[in-house]
């Protein structure tokens, strides 16, 4: 007898039973997959953006049935979901509760608190490879610790020039250094870098500017600014380091003349060569008065009376010498033509510049020389910062692209050197929004600098430098943190109570007050 057949209704009524199973498995493993969804979700603490995590497993599931209906309504909500947020000026709080310091950790708490100071480690034997033997090259992407300490190092030498510089206008002193050649590191708390002051460099900076530029208040010098100092490496540090490190710190554009002085943007030809650098950072560099208390020298030649004192000293004593020459914004542009300066007289000295937020200085020869006197140079740049760019930031952003056109124009800027570029918005500390006057800042590059280890990689988690010393003359730490904007000021502005009751400023000790004598170095370096 033949077999009925069973009719649709029979069918399904015997498929019936192993439907719960496989609907249980689908479920399951839908519930599963959502579940780790959900939890991605929770622990990058984007909340607001779960059900786009959820919408898009719904497209996963086998057993879910969508028309094309609701799905012409999912997504475009996903596409809008997805858009970039604007950026703020302050951060989140489920990016806050990441960063590895917050506002409580800016209460002092004594001994429990974290050490800023980082590891120093001997590089006797790596010196010349640090500060540019091969051009720096495998040390910068990623970042190598020690190179990043030795950076970091020559640009807290660079700050002394700023934290020691008296700017206030209504003070008898403006333009001087606040301390004495030999108080300045530990006023500053730079001694433990093992070096010592031994002479101030001074500059004009008056030379051809509007009469409503001039200072009117200062009385210690009307035509002159100190503009850094010259330093050498103690006996312990000179055993770590592997040298005698001659150091020279220029500071940067702070007195009104000195912005006039930068915004010169022509070029002067140097002597009869077809090297030519911008005229306003050499008239700094070169200006003297025969009338003047500070400058009857140049800067130019008070540094390099200085060098070739402790070159002859230390060499006389069978010891390796190098110079060390950094600066920020117009102190690098100096940096620079000190350079050209000193590998001019000394070929076989082993000369480094490290500059930050150093604008351009020369023409493409003057770039070619120095690379054909060895000089090895450093540039540290944050690219929210305009002042790399310049002079010249529309016109030598556009020739540069056709070199091999204009390469060998007299007139066009050239930078010189290898360049470490840095981005603000790697640090979870700093605001979002543009300040380009922050952005130019030292203290934003040292703290971009502690916390860089390549182009690709995040802030280092493990950053020793104060992250309050940001906040110094700016503010551009985001609010989070709670950290005061320009801190870094003089108790009441200067004003101290007498024994009268009254308010008065205070006098400077006699040690500290400026004297055209202290210009003349001492006969023999300081003993360490």
């Amino acid at each position: 007898m033949e077999k009925m057949e069973l009719s649709p209704m029979r069918n399904m009524a015997k498929q019936k039973p192993e439907k719960p199973r496989r609907t249980k498995r689908v479920w399951r493993l839908k519930l599963n997959v959502t579940w780790q969804r959900m939890k991605k979700a929770l622990k990058s603490g984007l909340r607001n953006r779960l059900r786009v995590h959820l919408a898009s497993n719904l497209n996963k599931l086998p057993t879910l049935k969508i028309n094309h209906h609701d799905l012409a309504i999912i997504r475009p909500i996903q596409h809008v979901m997805k858009k970039k947020k604007p950026i703020r000026p302050t951060m989140p709080l489920e990016k806050l509760i990441q960063l590895p310091y917050t506002a409580a950790d800016f209460v002092d708490r004594g001994d429990a608190m974290t050490p800023t100071k980082s590891p120093v480690e001997n590089i006797s034997t790596r010196w010349r490879e640090l500060h540019g033997l091969h051009n720096w090259e495998g040390l910068i992407e990623p970042l190598h610790p020690w190179l990043r300490r030795d950076v970091v190092k020559y640009g807290e030498f660079v700050e002394a020039t700023y934290d020691a510089f008296d700017f206030d206008p209504l003070s008898e002193f403006c333009g001087s250094c606040r301390y004495n050649p030999n108080k300045l590191f530990e006023e500053l708390g730079l001694t433990k870098h093992g070096y010592k002051v031994t002479k101030y460099i001074y500059a004009m900076s008056h030379v051809d500017v509007p009469e409503w530029f001039e200072r009117s208040h200062c009385t210690w010098s009307k035509d002159s600014n100190w503009m850094g100092y010259v330093a050498v490496s103690g006996d312990a540090e000179t055993t770590r380091i592997g040298r005698r490190d001659i150091l020279v710190a220029w500071r940067g554009t702070v007195a009104p003349t000195e912005w006039y002085s930068d915004l010169k943007t022509s070029l002067q030809r140097l002597g009869k060569t077809n090297i030519k650098v911008q005229s306003g950072f050499l008239g700094v560099y070169c200006s003297k008065g025969e009338f003047t208390r500070y400058n009857k020298l140049s800067a130019s030649e008070q540094v390099m009376e200085e060098i070739r004192r402790l070159i002859t000293f230390f060499r006389d004593r069978g010891e390796e010498v190098s110079l060390t020459l950094c600066g920020h914004s117009l102190g690098g542009a100096l940096a620079l033509l000190n350079a050209y300066d000193a590998a001019t007289y000394f070929p076989d000295l082993f000369i480094s510049v490290i500059s930050y937020a150093a604008p351009r200085v020369g023409n493409i020869h003057f770039k070619e020389k120095l690379n054909e006197l060895g000089v090895k140079t450093l540039r540290v740049v944050v690219n929210q910062d305009i002042v790399p760019k310049l002079p010249g930031f529309i016109l030598n952003t556009i020739l540069n692209k056709f070199t091999a056109i204009t390469g060998r124009l007299k007139w066009i800027y050239r930078h010189v050197g290898t360049q470490l570029k840095l981005n603000m918005l790697h640090s979870p500390y700093l605001r979002r929004d543009p300040d380009y006057t922050g952005c130019h800042n030292l203290e934003i590059y040292l703290h971009l600098l502690d916390g860089y280890v390549s182009k690709t990689s995040k802030f280092r988690w493990n950053a020793r430098r104060d992250v309050a010393l940001v906040n110094k003359s700016t503010n551009m730490l985001i609010t989070e943190l709670k950290i005061p904007e320009c801190w870094y000021e003089r108790p009441f502005k200067g004003l101290v109570l007498n024994q009268y009751g009254r308010w008065v400023k205070p006098g400077r000790q006699a040690e500290h007050i400026p004297s055209p004598l202290r210009i003349e170095s001492c006969q023999e370096p300081p003993p360490f």
